[in-house]
């Protein structure tokens, strides 16, 4: 343990203290988690927007500028991992269980039962269902990820600096950031970082356990859910140890390969025509309007501000949350790439997936919900298996899903465990099994709280409150990356003389 930073015992401790509280006192915990979510929905839901506005337009100014010819590494390093493996690790742990979890439900709420724009189930509103998905998930999300990531992975690899988010900082602050100042930077990025992963752990063992209900009849209630966590957890330690080069990588390829097999498998037993033309059609309207929703506050009584903040502030909040974790491991996989490869590697292949797997299960769910069948009136957990039950070969679909979310909860719990690692000890690349082992269960602990005191309700209320400190932070490292980048090319600039 002789590794550990003073980040593992203070995070450790600040767990500790939010389990506790969330198994002594769960009822009046859900109030407070309410109140807050209201209150900073409501008060810095712009301010999320202009940050996520800002990430984009930077992410865009680095693509196209002179920065995007840095290599992340010395000049002659060249990438770990191949192209297709590097985008596998992406999409396992920067996307996770809500790919699943959302897959069919989410574009078929904002079509079918709460349209912010359109009158529910006309045919626009089914149109622009799958749309504000692909905003929800697309090019906003990943621009998050992608200038969280770069920053890591140009001072990590460029650099020579610890892999750690405070010392990204060190253009502005200097030596500041090795002592209480960096440690209280390091702790907010692992607390979000744990609270972020639990919120997708919790989604997922709420769907394993409807779905496990849905084929078998087993009973939906947090006893099932404690031990699904419970087995996963193990599973996702057991991969920890093995190491980032086995573990991770041969499951975030298992884990892509059951995603392709789901996936075109609904594509073609569902509306294949359908789903080809709405892709292409619903994806031109996020074009389209990306500049409009982008700024779309409904700052009027009559503009559905409810249905902002419980979507859109919610998901801008939850890539906040959990751009310390992605980035990091994002950063850690991706030395010897250029930033110019990186940066569009990082946007553009994950927003491309992203809208091909909505449009697919969207439309086929949206046009079940049209041919007659209300897959409305279930939870957001039951949509796609009871969407499933309407095609055909509707239990190997389900336990195809079954099986995705648990290689999606490992290798996104695993992905978390070894940055969580990483964070506690000193930006180490290979963190003892102790440490992992500790992070692992905190994350899990976390995850059952959040389930025990108020199942979703909890998840996204806590995701909110954990995001606002953090998104401070990433403001810093947006000036911080800038700043060093054109150092960098004064110093290239000057060799080259």
């Amino acid at each position: 343990m002789k590794k550990v930073s003073n980040v593992f015992y203070v995070t450790t401790a600040l767990v500790i203290l939010f389990v506790l509280i969330g198994a002594i006192i769960p009822v009046r915990f859900e109030q407070i988690t309410t109140n807050i979510n209201a209150f900073l929905s409501t008060t810095f839901g712009w301010y999320y927007m202009w940050l996520m506005v800002a990430l984009v337009v930077l992410s865009l100014f680095i693509i196209i500028s002179p920065y995007g010819k840095i290599r992340l590494g010395k000049n002659n390093d060249r990438p770990d991992f191949s192209t297709p493996t590097w985008i596998a690790m992406l999409f396992s742990a920067g996307l996770g269980i809500g790919l699943v979890f959302y897959g069919a439900a989410e574009p078929l709420f904002h079509g079918f039962l709460d349209s912010p724009l359109s009158e529910e189930g006309s045919d626009q509103a089914f149109k622009e269902g799958l749309s504000l998905t692909f905003f929800h998930w697309g090019i906003h999300g990943w621009a998050m990820y992608g200038i969280v990531a770069l920053s890591l992975a140009f001072f990590q690899f460029r650099k020579g600096e610890p892999g750690l988010i405070s010392a990204t900082l060190k253009p502005l602050f200097g030596d500041k950031m090795k002592g209480p100042w960096g440690i209280t930077i390091d702790v907010l990025a692992t607390f979000a970082t744990i609270f972020g992963v639990a919120t997708s752990l919790g989604l997922g063992a709420m769907q394993i356990n409807a779905g496990l209900n849905h084929l078998f009849g087993i009973e939906v209630n947090f006893a099932v859910q404690f031990i699904i966590v419970a087995i996963v957890t193990v599973l996702f330690l057991a991969s920890s140890w093995s190491g980032l080069s086995k573990g991770i990588k041969y499951l975030s390829n298992a884990n892509m390969a059951l995603a392709v097999l789901l996936f075109i498998a609904v594509l073609f037993i569902g509306p294949t025509l359908l789903i080809l033309n709405m892709f292409t059609d619903t994806f031109g309207l996020y074009i389209q309007n990306f500049v409009h929703w982008s700024f779309r506050s409904a700052p009027l009584e009559g503009d559905n501000r409810s249905w902002v903040d419980g979507w859109t502030i919610f998901y801008w909040a939850w890539w906040i949350s959990w751009a310390p974790f992605v980035g990091m491991f994002i950063a850690r996989v991706s030395r010897g790439r250029t930033i110019r490869e990186f940066m569009i590697g990082v946007i553009v292949a994950p927003t491309f997936i992203i809208a091909v797997w909505f449009a697919t299960f969207g439309t086929t769910a949206g046009n079940i919900q049209r041919n007659g069948f209300d897959l409305t009136q279930f939870s957001t957990e039951l949509v796609t298996f009871n969407m499933f039950d309407q095609m055909p070969f509707s239990s190997i679909l389900s336990i195809l899903a079954i099986l995705l979310l648990m290689t999606f909860f490992i290798t996104s719990a695993d992905s978390a465990t070894f940055v969580l690692g990483m964070q506690t000890t000193n930006g180490s690349l290979t963190p003892p099994n102790s440490v992992k082992t500790v992070m692992g269960l905190a994350q899990s602990a976390v995850a059952l709280i959040l389930l025990y005191v108020g199942g979703l309700t909890a998840l996204q209320n806590t995701i909110i409150a954990a995001a606002l400190p953090f998104s401070f932070v990433v403001i810093l490292m947006m000036i911080a990356l800038v700043k060093a980048l054109n150092q960098e090319m004064k110093t290239i600039g000057q060799r080259k003389k």
